[in-house]
């Protein structure tokens, strides 16, 4: 039943991939420091409790769909739908700024959605997200290959012409993946924290043009009906956090 293929591996999980790229099993590792009827119980717990939280997500923004769920004493494993795309976190420093600023805003709108719903991603980082597809449909490759490429007068013409067509376009999908430390709360401090870990994620990864984007992440934000008080519980949480620095 589990392929073979293993296209990832964490602290908590395995993820393998179908031959035919058909689906994915998400494969929770057991810890053999806890006691096994234990491990047992919370891993079947949080499997149980990813596939909620990625059925009620997938109603609401674009997220891998369930397909099944194998519970046993020896597996624990979700089967869900295989996203064909590139992971943000490697992909988006490729594109124009106008371009990321565009992905991130629509991120921003579809955490607003996830929190008016009151889902807690959790672990909220561009490595969690999948850009399915460029602007126009053209595959995401094509812009690193023509970096590369040696091209004529011609090419060069077309390609100056595409980039700026590419620019004014938002053809695009962003899918959230890895709901495994995810949860269901209305309280602004988890909301708030959600967010502080995407901004961290943008100050790590994408540090170049970081705060740009992070303006316009909340930009998107503020399509939440809540998004006033959420971003005000969030000043306080980084003033925690840099009172915590300082000492």
């Amino acid at each position: 039943m589990t392929p073979q293929t293993i296209i990832f591996q964490g602290a908590e999980a395995k993820i393998f991939l179908d031959e035919k790229k058909d689906f994915v099993i998400k494969d929770r590792i057991k810890k053999s420091y806890r006691i096994k009827e234990l491990d047992d119980k919370i891993r079947k717990q949080r499997t149980k409790s990813e596939m909620k939280l990625l059925i009620k997500a997938s109603n609401i923004i674009n997220t891998p769909k369930v397909l099944d769920v194998y519970e046993s004493s020896q597996n624990n494993q979700l089967k869900i739908s295989f996203i064909n795309g590139k992971k943000l976190s490697s992909n988006l420093d490729e594109f124009s700024l106008a371009k990321q600023k565009k992905i991130i805003n629509q991120i921003g709108i579809d955490v607003a959605k996830l929190h008016d719903n009151h889902i807690i991603h959790g672990d909220l980082t561009t490595s969690n997200m999948i850009l399915v597809k460029d602007s126009n449909g053209k595959k995401l490759d094509d812009i690193k290959k023509a970096k590369n490429k040696i091209i004529s007068k011609q090419d060069l013409t077309l390609t100056t012409s595409y980039q700026s067509t590419n620019k004014a376009s938002s053809n695009f999908k962003v899918y959230f993946i890895d709901f495994g430390l995810g949860f269901i709360s209305n309280k602004l401090e988890d909301k708030a924290v959600d967010i502080h870990l995407l901004k961290q994620a943008l100050e790590a990864k994408h540090f170049r043009h970081w705060e740009v984007l992070f303006k316009e992440f909340l930009k998107g934000y503020k399509t939440s009906k809540d998004s006033k008080k959420v971003l005000q519980q969030l000043e306080k949480v980084e003033k925690r956090g840099r009172y915590k620095d300082k000492n």
